[in-house]
Formats: structure tokens, sequence, C-alpha cells
């Protein structure tokens, strides 16, 4: 088993990072969702691996968007640059949910990262999940912006919530119906995967109840098969919004979100995506 050293950051943001004793060159950035939370244990299980693991804080913390509402890409930039610092020579970002979509946008935009591990992808970019720097959550705005200038968007289709189901609350209806409702908006706001020079792993759910990840993780894999870029799909019909590695805990009840599957079925999709994340990370 390989030493690891843990290392708690407070700044540029709040972090963990987790590091063989012996360094690594290979550097990954640790990306939740939108629970945004330090993924401390994801990032041990991957320094144990024989990896360099930083997992941030990107919104919710000191100086930070409350939300996910106008986070910088630069804030993930920043992150590549640390890890290139500490000696890694291939860099990836492995991200869920909104996490993922950071991470895809940010491998668009930065030839520094190598490869991509989105776990329940978005192919589009979605408006905001909570409040501003302002405190507002309406109007809608971008999740994202880059170079200060917001990336453009899909927006909410608000009606929606007049026929919500009661909590735990299945929210996959939410992002159809808005796909349908602003159509004219989808085109401007696809990621374009396709412009990424990075490797590209894509691990989703069939059970997913959040957002129609499977959908958009075939999108995304058409995309980059029709450009000629590498792309690896890995897929359980069973599964849901939340992805388990081997060696991660259990998920934590909710009392606001179904996230769909089982933990069961959670944990086989990590399984089999398990193998194919570690040599795609590495650079097999």
């Amino acid at each position: 088993m390989v030493n690891v050293i843990e290392h708690v950051l407070s700044d540029p943001w709040e972090a963990v990072l987790c590091e063989p004793a012996d360094g690594s060159e290979v550097g990954v950035l640790v990306l939740a969702g939108s629970s945004g939370r330090i993924l401390r244990e994801r990032a041990g299980i991957l320094a144990r691996h024989g990896m360099t693991a930083l997992a941030i804080r990107w919104f919710g913390g000191p100086g930070q968007s409350p939300g996910i509402c106008e986070v910088p890409l630069e804030t993930f930039t920043d992150a590549v640059d640390l890890l290139r610092a500490r000696g890694a020579r291939r860099v990836g970002v492995v991200g869920a949910s909104k996490g993922a979509e950071a991470a895809l946008l940010t491998a668009v935009r930065e030839p520094r990262v190598d490869v991509v591990v989105a776990l329940a992808p978005t192919d589009v970019v979605w408006g905001n999940a909570g409040p501003g720097r302002d405190g507002e959550l309406l109007p809608h705005r971008s999740s994202w912006t880059w170079r200060g200038e917001p990336l453009p968007f899909v927006s909410y289709d608000d009606g929606w919530w007049a026929t919500a189901p009661a909590r735990p609350r299945t929210i996959r209806g939410l992002y159809e119906l808005s796909e349908r409702t602003f159509a004219d908006r989808v085109a401007e706001a696809v990621i374009p995967v396709e412009q990424a020079p990075a490797d590209l792993v894509l691990v989703a759910g069939g059970g997913d109840l959040m957002w129609p990840s499977m959908t958009y993780a075939l999108r995304i894999a058409g995309r980059r098969r029709a450009a000629g870029r590498t792309v690896r799909l890995i897929s359980d019909g069973d599964a849901g919004h939340r992805v388990l590695f081997p060696g991660e805990s259990g998920h934590a009840a909710s009392e606001e979100f179904d996230y769909g599957g089982t933990e069961d079925a959670d944990r086989r999709l990590g399984r089999q995506a398990w193998p194919s994340v570690l040599a795609a990370l590495h650079g097999a």
C-alpha cells in the first residue's frame, strides 16, 4: 500500500491535497457536484493508487460565490497550476454532476488537462444552482464564467415546480422540460467536447433521477467519436446519479432529493468503471 501524506489547504481555496510520500507524476483534481463538499475520501483513494489528488471547495467557501452561479473556470485552471507545481506531468480531472460540467468545460479551455473522468455528466451548460455573490437566485444566470464573461446556458422552466413531486424530489423532469422550453438556447450552450484534447471517460447510470446523465453521456460520446477524439463510456442501466468507487463510503440519506439507483447498483457501476478510470488517469 502506498504511504499517503495529507495536507489541508486554505488558500486560494479550502482543499485537501493527498499525495504519495514519494511523490507522483500524475495529478488529479477532484470535484464534487452541487453538495459543495471537499471529497477527501475520494482524493485519499486516488492517492493510494499512486496519484497526487487535490480535492477543492469550488463554491460556498471564503471569497467564493455561495451557490453555483458565475463560478470562474479559472478556479480549476489554478488547481492545474498547483498540481503541475507539485510535479505532475499528467493531469486529470475527476468530476461528478456539476463537477463533471466544470471538468469538461475546463478541458475545452485548458490544454494541460490530459484526461477527464466525468461522472453523471451533462452535455450543456446550465443556469445557476443557488445564489450568486449578490445573494440573489433570480434572474437565472450562467453557472460559469471564463475570463470574466458568463458562458451561454440553458435556463430553467420554473413552471415545473408547480407540479414537482414531494420530497425527496426527483428533479430530472425539470431538466427535460427546460431543454424543451428553451430549445433555442441549447445549441449555443452545448459543451464543445470535440475541441478538448484530453482523453475522456464517461460514467453514467440509466436510473439517474437528478438529470438524464445517460442521455447526456451518449450525446457527448457521439460528438467525440464524430470528431475522431477518444472517449470511453461505462454505464449501468440501474445505477443512479451518485457513482461509488471501490472503497468509498455509502450514500448519506437525502430528505430533499431522490438521486435514483440503489447503493448496490451505484457500487456496481463504480467497480465496473474503476479499471478504466485508473488506466486513463495513469495514461496506460
